[in-house]
């Protein structure tokens, strides 16, 4: 007699909740990206393969095992972009559920913008807007930038509107790239961002708001877009931007960010 009953135990059903939010999570990574569909060829080849095993095909079994024994390695090589975003978020949460750490304690007023410097900051952007003066400004968070601080002319003063305002004149040399601030000083400025290569941003954003979402997308940073061309100021976080945001609500984000 055949047993038509199939037991689920709790910890099968802890198993698939855990792999549909893995799945999900890189759902949410490669979405909109060139790797979306990589994704999408690799989990088809993955779905044929268990067609082959169940169907007990030897030849073309070994061979599709093989093929995903040394897969891992050329996937990590394919999404380091990805997988590097997740290991960031799954960090970032970590150490934000961190409440009580000695690191919480004594390093946010050196690695965060202070409030004062948050309302400077914010002040500047919003005279540029009303100027049509593009700007590029990265405020750093965990990470310090190094390696992107490198990249431009090194500055390391004190956050002053006259000072963003100055780099970003249309005429001064250091107003082509990013200004970095980190340490709650203005590090670097000129500085060279990555591209992002998301197919879903809009034809009508510049390369500023692409090199935005580009940062964001591989470190924790916030970073802020003035538009030369409509003056509107955007923010990109997490690898999204928030486009045409108003300076008090950019203020908020900011004071909501960096506590």
């Amino acid at each position: 007699m055949i047993d038509l009953f199939i037991q689920v135990r709790f910890l099968d059903v802890i198993d698939i909740f855990l792999v549909a939010i893995i799945f999900y999570e890189i759902y949410r990574l490669v979405k909109g990206t060139v790797a979306l569909s990589i994704f999408m060829g690799i989990f088809i080849i993955f779905i044929v393969w268990l067609v082959v095993k169940s169907l007990k095909m030897e030849l073309l079994g070994s061979i599709l095992g093989q093929l995903f024994g040394v897969g891992v390695i050329a996937i990590i090589i394919v999404f380091q972009q990805e997988v590097r975003r997740f290991l960031l978020m799954l960090g970032s949460r970590y150490r934000t559920n961190r409440r009580f750490s000695l690191e919480n304690l004594f390093s946010n007023q050196f690695k965060f913008a202070s409030k004062d410097s948050l309302h400077t900051i914010v002040e500047a952007c919003r005279q540029m807007s009303e100027n049509n003066t593009g700007a590029l400004i990265v405020l750093a968070r965990e990470s310090e930038l190094q390696e992107y601080v490198e990249t431009g002319k090194n500055i390391d003063a004190a956050i002053t509107s006259e000072l963003i305002k100055s780099i970003f004149f249309k005429n001064s040399p250091l107003h082509d790239g990013a200004m970095i601030i980190s340490l709650n000083r203005i590090k670097s400025a000129r500085c060279i961002l990555p591209i992002s290569q998301k197919l879903e941003i809009s034809p009508v954003l510049g390369l500023r708001h692409r090199a935005a979402i580009g940062l964001s997308e591989q470190t924790d940073a916030f970073v802020i877009v003035v538009s030369e061309e409509s003056g509107h100021i955007s923010i990109s976080g997490n690898g999204d931007l928030m486009d045409n945001v108003s300076a008090d609500d950019l203020l908020k984000i900011l004071e909501s960010n960096y506590k």
